[in-house]
């Protein structure tokens, strides 16, 4: 690296943050040619790059950057149209460009490259219906007669990487570089393979390696007008960090000490800390648009190399990651998205077979979610087939046939991050060769994350990396469980509920031994934090006159309730790394040291209710959203109430139609009428047992006792349906299988793998004769009690 002066420093700084938008604009205009403001964005791009070499004197670049200002000064004026042809011309002027700048950066010259075949390409595409005679550069690599020999992906020699892998010496690549000009129209690779006997399958991975690193794009004075090494920046980080716990002491040594003068001085390093501490941390910040903004290019140049079209969507481009998190997933990002454009979407012609438009589609998403960052890679694609997998691990020997056979579909599609295991039919510059999944997977892993994989076989794949707390300085709640403190990160706190005498006996019920919290008419799960961490064996248990503190929190879009004894108050708290011993407990996320220099353990929401049960498994979560995907649904998702009637019929009703679940013990059924009825709330509560009125139920040969009572709501008159038992709460699509004949049942579907049938509640109500008004006589539909 040689030293530049200011003014080219500055040209080369801004003419790369000009090409990085280039490659995006063009790719962007290419779906929509007519966009004006983009050509003129990208031609004054062009036109400020050539305007400047001339000045300092950079005659190569000058005279490639003009014939490309040329084109696009035809396609501005409307002159000529835009075809693919002339978007991959101009997208191999971007890479020439490039090529030339990182010469300039390092050795003060534009290098030796011959350009004169593109800057005929681009004179020639200014003729109307001119047909390119230089090869696309998008074309596939494994085609090396077709590639033009002077457009390397990336500005590093194929002969210097096959010299360096001790394949060939200088020798070899000096004699094809002779040959090459003397008019041998072939690829230096091609030449190598005949003269120095190179394997076809070396220079192939040479071109794929070459394009990821072309992917990357080239390291310059535009990556960043100061560079700081990261452990420097780690260090600054953990002084901060000691920084921040320094100052939490002082304050809480303050609520014991009236001092004035130490008050005031607390306040000044409290507003100094906090500005430190943000600056600090924005300085290892980066959004993930960084590394993203590579991918239309890349995914664009793989859809023109496999004839397909896909396009590729963004959310969450802001989204932001530390340094060394953005640097450990760029290059697993880049895979990925390259193994959806090779794997996942299929040519134009299948899909419209399929019934699917023929563009495929790649999207990508990230988000902060409890204390972590998310990154979804989906596409609509033609999935994977779990048996395919299977059978392919088998033929290469992974597994036996046994236990492929044990496999279900979940485990199979985990077959994909096994080392070696590819699902490519043939090898390819892109893929193929079994080395990829398992090194993504290894590579996320290594910074604490994880990698899961759904697909639903002709719908699409979706791949989920989730990267949990790494150092840094986040708000918490402080709560007590058990006598001892333990931290919440905020991200993941919703609100907070405090119920005092009666409001715990009606806010807080419990079905079928679970503790539920009913939430402005929406059921929570509850979690008691004692009996989580193994303080206690009951799931639920409440003294007279106690009052209950709940943390309402939410994880993976699941809200439910934490019961702690005690809220203390939030406090920045700087998260510490758990030791290996202490890294398999998915209750916690890392630990902190408090204001009193005792240390506190951080929880993981997310850990916490999978440990609970609130929250299925990751690959029951996976399954689910699989097959809710595929679901032919005729209802919108809800909430069920399942419970048992007789000795084996299983019922469900719309928890939304339920006001409340009770007890009764049989002494306290009274009879008014010929109806059976409880004294509930201060009103008469006619019960009607379902087991009696529902056609075929077989009753219990024990009935239950306490009876079970679903509360049924309506104009103000409360009626009570008695049930066997209250078995569970599940949340899915109600697809009505097979309607009812049967009086009081709208159907029946299926839940949980096995037939329920779904409570009518209002043909119920009409059944057993009982009306709403409140002057109507009850009449009952059983016998009394």
């Amino acid at each position: 690296m040689i030293e530049l002066d200011e003014i080219t420093r500055e040209f080369l700084l801004e003419s790369n943050e000009g090409l990085d938008q280039l490659d995006r604009d063009l790719v962007a205009l290419e779906q929509s040619p007519k966009d004006q403001e983009l050509l003129a964005r990208i031609f004054r791009c062009i036109h400020t790059i050539k305007g400047t070499c001339g000045f300092l004197g950079l005659g190569k670049l000058e005279s490639v950057s003009h014939v490309g200002e040329s084109l696009l000064s035809l396609l501005r004026d409307g002159v000529r149209g835009l075809t693919p042809d002339r978007t991959s011309a101009l997208l191999q002027l971007v890479d020439a460009v490039r090529q030339m700048l990182v010469s300039i950066e390092t050795t003060g010259k534009e290098g030796d490259v011959d350009y004169s075949a593109l800057v005929a390409k681009l004179t020639r595409l200014q003729e109307d219906d001119a047909v390119s005679a230089v090869p696309n550069p998008a074309a596939p690599k494994a085609e090396l007669a077709e590639a033009d020999p002077d457009q390397e992906p990336h500005p590093k020699k194929m002969g210097d990487h096959l010299v360096e892998r001790g394949l060939v010496t200088p020798d070899d690549v000096r004699k094809a570089a002779d040959q090459q000009s003397a008019g041998d129209p072939r690829h230096i690779g091609e030449i190598l393979v005949e003269q120095a006997h190179v394997p076809p399958q070396a220079i192939t991975e040479v071109l794929e390696a070459q394009t990821v690193e072309g992917a990357r794009g080239p390291a310059s004075v535009a990556d960043g007008s100061i560079r700081v090494d990261v452990g420097l920046l780690d260090k600054l980080m953990n002084l901060v960090g000691e920084l921040v716990l320094a100052r939490n002491q002082i304050l809480q040594h303050l609520v014991s000490n009236s001092d004035s003068t130490l008050g005031a001085t607390s306040q000044r390093l409290n507003l100094i800390t906090t500005e430190l501490q943000e600056g600090v941390m924005k300085t290892r910040m980066q959004p993930i648009g960084n590394i993203w903004s590579k991918f239309p290019r890349v995914v664009r140049d793989l859809a023109t190399a496999c004839n397909k079209q896909i396009r590729i969507e963004m959310e969450g481009k802001d989204t932001e990651l530390d340094k060394t998190i953005i640097e450990a997933i760029k290059d697993p990002l880049t895979h990925i998205v390259r193994n959806s454009a090779d794997h996942g979407i299929e040519p134009p012609a299948v899909r419209v077979a399929c019934g699917k438009p023929a563009e495929g589609r790649i999207y990508m998403r990230a988000f902060h979610e409890g204390g972590q960052v998310n990154i979804e890679i989906s596409d609509d694609g033609g999935g994977i087939d779990p048996a395919k997998l299977k059978d392919k691990a088998v033929a290469k020997g992974l597994l036996t046939a046994e236990q492929a056979g044990r496999l279900n579909d979940r485990e199979a599609l985990n077959l994909v991050f096994a080392p070696g295991f590819s699902m490519a039919e043939r090898i390819t510059n892109v893929s193929g060769r079994g080395v990829g999944m398992d090194v993504v997977r290894t590579n996320i892993e290594r910074i604490g994350g994880t990698v899961d994989i759904s697909s639903v076989k002709g719908h699409g794949t979706t791949l989920r990396i989730r990267i949990p707390l790494t150092l840094a300085i986040i708000p918490g709640l402080v709560v007590t469980s058990h006598g001892d403190r333990y931290a919440i990160p905020q991200v993941s706190l919703l609100e907070l509920v405090r119920l005092e005498g009666d409001e715990v006996q009606r806010g807080i019920e419990v079905v079928y031994g679970a503790p539920v919290y009913r939430l402005r008419g929406k059921l929570l799960p509850v979690v008691v934090l004692n009996q989580a961490l193994g303080f206690t064996t009951e799931r639920w248990k409440h003294e007279a006159g106690d009052a209950v503190d709940v943390v309402v929190l939410q994880a993976d879009g699941t809200q439910f309730g934490l019961v702690v004894d005690e809220i203390n108050d939030t406090e920045e708290i700087v998260v510490k790394p758990l030791a290996k011993q202490l890294k398999g407990i998915s209750a916690f996320a890392g630990a902190t040291i408090m204001g009193d220099g005792k240390v506190a353990l951080i929880l993981d929401v997310s850990g916490l209710a999978e440990q609970a049960g609130v929250l299925a498994s990751k690959s029951e979560r996976s399954k689910a959203e699989a097959a809710a995907e595929t679901a032919d649904a005729i209802g919108d998702r809800q909430t069920l109430l399942l419970f048992r009637v007789g000795r084996d019929h299983r019922l469900a009703v719309p928890l939304s139609a339920i006001a409340r679940l009770e007890e009764f013990p049989v002494g306290s059924v009274e009879s008014a009428g010929l109806q059976r009825v409880v004294q509930y709330r201060g009103d008469i509560m006619p019960l009607v047992r379902l087991d009696e009125l529902l056609e075929g139920v077989t009753p219990a040969e024990h009935p239950s006792d306490p009876l079970q009572v679903v509360v049924y709501a309506s104009n103000g008159r409360s009626i009570g349906l008695v049930v066997e038992q209250i078995t569970d709460i599940v949340d899915q699509q109600l697809i009505i299988e097979r309607r009812s004949r049967s009086r009081g049942l709208a159907g029946s579907a299926i839940i949980q793998d096995k037939v329920t049938d779904i409570l009518d509640i209002g043909a119920i109500v009409t059944l057993a004769g009982i009306h709403d008004n409140a002057d109507s006589a009850l009449v009952g539909a059983g016998a009394e009690a």
